[in-house]
């Protein structure tokens, strides 16, 4: 079975941008990955090879698109802050830029994380 462009394409930008990013116990890889019905969200700590907070639109009850993703933005950057984390490297996985991907990282800096 031949695989579409599209996934060969998102891998591709996925281990580029993974070659560049790394996460450690002071300043955390904060990961997106989407499905089509719901948004994850990590923080990672690539050094010990350890996730020390995971949140997804499942978890939290919520649905919707960009909304959603508000929310999910403004969780994951409160958990951070109780953990004392104040700064994170963003690996938005190979998505573009905007819609979903960029209300997560909006909310999560106007609620004080820093990238």
């Amino acid at each position: 079975m031949k695989t579409s462009t599209t996934t060969t394409n998102q891998t591709s930008r996925r281990r580029r941008i993974r070659a560049k990013i790394i996460g450690t116990a002071a300043r955390p890889r904060l990961a997106v990955h989407k499905s089509i019905k719901h948004l994850r969200v990590q923080l990672i700590d690539d050094t010990a090879g350890k996730t020390l907070a995971s949140l997804s639109t499942l978890t939290l009850k919520i649905k919707g698109g960009v909304e959603a993703a508000t929310q999910l933005g403004q969780a994951v950057a409160a958990q951070a802050l109780s953990l004392g984390i104040k700064e994170v490297v963003f690996d938005r996985g190979g998505y573009p830029y905007h819609g979903q991907v960029k209300a997560v990282a909006e909310a999560a800096r106007a609620e004080g994380l820093k990238f």
